[in-house]
């Protein structure tokens, strides 16, 4: 005799049409997340070159997610034992950005998608007096200005990974592998993370302010003059060590922003305290996003249109050299027990010269610029970033010449 069908209950059907509906908005959602189809071989698997004159990640258009991990190098690592960690980092890096475990990667399956991942390497006094080669005078802290608030969990540092993806698993994983291939070379300072919006073209970026970031760039064009440590630079600035041609300079600022009383601020007074307009990033003297500001304009009432303060102003200089290339990230961390907020921005510069390019411009805003009633350099750190490297060579071979 066969069984008699068993009849399904009011809440047996609530449940499972519930279960069923949540199933398809989550499928929907996942899939209007990615903009693609979430099963396609192609996802995330975007490679940037890792061989080449240059490290990646300078010039390379910035990603999504960044993660910057500062070391200090044990005191009993010498010439020979940094060597093997550069060589180890070097073959692992090479790995990770290709979209392929590190050599004694536990969890592999993690980097099949690295999704433009880029690791760039850079070293402090310490790193190039172990190694044996000419320490520059520039590589070590910068003037203490006077709006800075420095705490040293956030500043320092031996040497330096940038980790950045389009993909924050693959930072991750990224952090995990190389931290733990170092760990017997080298102790963790500190880390800091950052997140920007995703962009389209020629847009750029928006700070936790609103702000349109980025704005003053040197041109692709002039990389070789002001960004890169080479023949370009060098007619401008003079010789850098021989070790560093092929690298940059690098200055990594933790910015804190006091975005409470920000948010008080009406409209006009936040653009007249930037020099820009919020919506679009151009000047309030009108242009396109990347013309200079006329400094020299006025007001029907006679008064300059941008103000004497105004954060563009004291950016600004006739001296065309005082550029750098910025890649910042923002950061918005868990607030302390009463706050509201704890967030800012990781500021990244490169340079050929720091003493030159950088300097000049933070001792201007330092001194009085209207933007710092509501930031505070909270971190710093100046890093070498080692040239790029060819088949066969490891990053930072040169410093063992």
């Amino acid at each position: 005799m066969s069984e008699r069908p068993r009849r399904l209950s009011r809440r047996t059907l609530l449940a499972s049409g519930a279960a069923g509906a949540a199933g398809l908005a989550v499928g929907a959602a996942g899939a209007s997340a990615v903009g693609k189809d979430p099963d396609s071989q192609d996802l995330g698997r975007s490679t940037v070159p890792f061989r080449g004159a240059h490290q990646a990640g300078v010039t390379t258009a910035p990603q999504t997610h960044a993660t910057f991990v500062a070391f200090d190098l044990r005191d009993d690592v010498d010439a020979d034992g940094l060597r093997r960690l550069l060589r180890i980092w070097t073959d692992d890096i090479e790995r990770l950005m290709s979209g392929r475990p590190g050599l004694t990667d536990t969890e592999p399956e993690l980097a099949s998608r690295p999704d433009r991942l880029t690791v760039t390497v850079g070293v402090g006094a310490k790193v190039v007096e172990v190694a044996g080669a000419e320490v520059p005078g520039w590589l070590g802290p910068l003037p203490e200005f006077v709006i800075d608030r420095l705490e040293s969990r956030w500043s320092g540092g031996d040497l330096i990974l940038q980790v950045c993806s389009d993909d924050e698993l693959s930072v991750s994983h990224a952090v995990r592998v190389l931290t733990k291939e170092a760990r017997t070379f080298v102790a963790v300072r500190w880390v800091q993370r950052g997140f920007r919006g995703p962009v389209k073209g020629p847009d750029l970026p928006r700070n936790l302010m609103g702000q349109v970031d980025g704005t003053a760039a040197p041109a692709a064009s002039e990389h070789d003059r002001l960004v890169w440590v080479g023949d370009g630079s060098r007619q401008l600035f003079g010789a850098q060590p021989a070790w560093l041609e092929g690298g940059t300079t690098m200055v990594v600022r933790r910015i804190a922003m006091d975005l409470d009383t920000w948010d008080e601020l009406d409209r006009p007074s936040r653009e007249r305290t930037i020099g820009r307009r919020l919506k679009d990033g151009r000047p309030l003297t009108g242009g396109s996003i990347t013309d200079d500001p006329d400094l020299e304009a006025r007001d029907s009432n006679g008064l300059e249109v941008i103000d004497p303060f105004a954060h563009v102003r004291r950016a600004r200089t006739e001296d065309r050299t005082q550029q750098f290339l910025r890649r910042p990230y923002n950061y918005d961390d868990p607030p302390a027990s009463g706050d509201l907020t704890n967030a800012g921005l990781v500021f990244v510069t490169f340079q050929a010269d720091v003493d030159r390019q950088f300097i000049p411009i933070q001792a201007r805003l330092a001194e009085l610029d209207l933007l710092n009633q509501w930031t505070t350099p909270i971190g710093s750190a100046v890093f070498a970033i080692l040239p790029g490297t060819g088949a066969g060579g490891f990053l930072g071979e040169a410093l063992f010449s």
